[in-house]
């Protein structure tokens, strides 16, 4: 397992193509779960845990690794399934989102798989507003066509992790006040809990915010537009897309919209938890205008306030 993330500098070479790689595991005997690689920095064997009185029920504990403590997230527990003693085939997966680190305590860890976003699905809307997937898709696996479970790491953490949307003090532009009601923003993301933290964020500013929870069902709605005879970028003040997605990631969304000459002009910003640099190199690539880590309120408004102060001032 210490090999099976070797390569993963060479993966970004999938970003910007539609592509992404899943890490397969398990939490219990039957289902396949994953989460993409992206967002994976080391996969372990469970080591030795300390525990922490008075941390969330969901905190199985605090590993040491190299000198860094890290919070244990298990897994199985925390998407609402029944906990359970963990096996000898115990690991942890070790990941980075929204600038923190922490590892989740799953089961057997399978293999990498390489998917184009095309094959990727919304969960099914019977499911319900409180599954923890953004998506599912169907692998051939061990000679059989199983259901993979893409997790919704931002839910999971979300529940865990208090996400303050409160501005500090002089971020907000008082100048710029009267000019944010009655304006739009796309939010683009397959996560409701990301589109809720900027919708409720962009909120109190009298921003009004309109959704799509994939880069395919948000390209449709603009080429609707385009194809009304509105103009895109004077319907919206920016779109605000995540990277990846089912059925299309932020960057192809990106590449789709830059390729329209009616709407090559929209003000695109990422907001993304997966982290590196490897970000900031795919928004030059594909031609985003700000790239911006989840979750920041305070820099998610001056984003917002830069982008209104070139309008006005066109």
């Amino acid at each position: 397992m210490a090999n099976v993330l070797a390569t993963v500098d060479q993966r970004t070479k999938l970003v910007g193509e539609n592509r992404l790689e899943l890490l397969l595991f398990r939490i219990n005997s039957t289902q396949l779960f994953a989460i993409n690689v992206f967002k994976v920095k080391e996969v372990v064997k469970l080591p030795p845990l300390n525990t922490m009185p008075g941390s969330h029920p969901h905190i199985f504990g605090v590993a040491n690794i190299r000198g860094m403590s890290i919070p244990v997230i298990d897994l199985r527990s925390a998407i609402g399934f029944k906990p359970v003693p963990p096996g000898d085939d115990a690991n942890m997966i070790i990941t980075e989102y929204n600038r923190s680190v922490q590892g989740f305590l799953v089961g057997k860890v399978e293999h990498i798989i390489n998917m184009t976003w095309s094959d990727i699905m919304p969960p099914p809307k019977t499911a319900g507003r409180n599954n923890y997937l953004t998506a599912i898709t169907r692998i051939e696996h061990q000679g059989q066509s199983q259901l993979v479970s893409i997790i919704d790491v931002e839910k999971v953490l979300a529940e865990i992790i208090h996400y303050d949307i409160r501005l500090s003090e002089g971020v907000l532009d008082e100048t710029l006040v009267h000019e944010m009601p009655g304006r739009k923003i796309l939010i683009v993301d397959d996560s409701s809990t990301a589109r809720r933290q900027v919708r409720e964020t962009l909120g109190q500013l009298g921003i009004e915010i309109i959704e799509a929870s994939d880069g395919l069902q948000a390209l449709t709605l603009l080429q609707k537009w385009r194809d009304e005879g509105k103009q895109v970028s004077k319907e919206l003040l920016m779109m605000i897309t995540d990277a990846e997605m089912p059925e299309m990631d932020g960057y192809k969304l990106t590449s789709e919209v830059r390729s329209d000459k009616a709407m090559a002009d929209l003000f695109i910003t990422l907001n993304t938890s997966l982290s590196g640099s490897f970000n900031h190199a795919m928004v030059e690539k594909v031609g985003c205008d700000k790239f911006i880590s989840k979750f920041q309120p305070d820099l998610l408004v001056e984003v917002v306030q830069e982008r209104l102060r070139q309008v006005i001032n066109s």
